[in-house]
């Protein structure tokens, strides 16, 4: 059984870090495509940063590139985003995500999702 289970969310000051981790269980993460989401009520989920499985490469949402790192721990099923200078505007429920469905730059709906961890960013 597939399981996916956030943490490391909290409240935070604007300025400040969290790192956000998933453990992974019941699949090899490694031949997974990986991706973070977030969520605020009445707004569409966005894709936060997602990271491919074959090469590597990284997907960044415009408005945290350069604040936030996508990456995985392969041999701990583990992964991680790491978000520093955090702003108000963060706050929200973050997903993480994995498939292996090959439908874009990061794990879609069909695939395996956390139950998610709230990021509040407030002074």
């Amino acid at each position: 059984q597939v399981q996916l289970v956030e943490s490391g969310g909290g409240l935070v000051q604007p300025g400040g870090s969290l790192r956000l981790s998933c453990t992974v269980s019941g699949l090899t993460l490694r031949d997974y495509d990986i991706g973070w989401y977030r969520q605020v009520p009445r707004k569409v989920r966005e894709a936060v940063s997602c990271s491919s499985r074959r090469d590597g490469k990284t997907y960044y949402l415009e408005s945290v590139k350069g604040r936030f790192t996508i990456s995985r721990d392969n041999a701990k099923n583990l992964m991680y985003l790491q978000m520093n200078n955090l702003k108000p505007e963060d706050t929200a429920v973050y997903y993480c995500a994995v498939d292996q469905l090959d439908l874009g730059s990061c794990p879609s709906n069909l695939g395996s999702w956390g139950q998610g961890t709230q990021v509040t960013v407030s002074p």
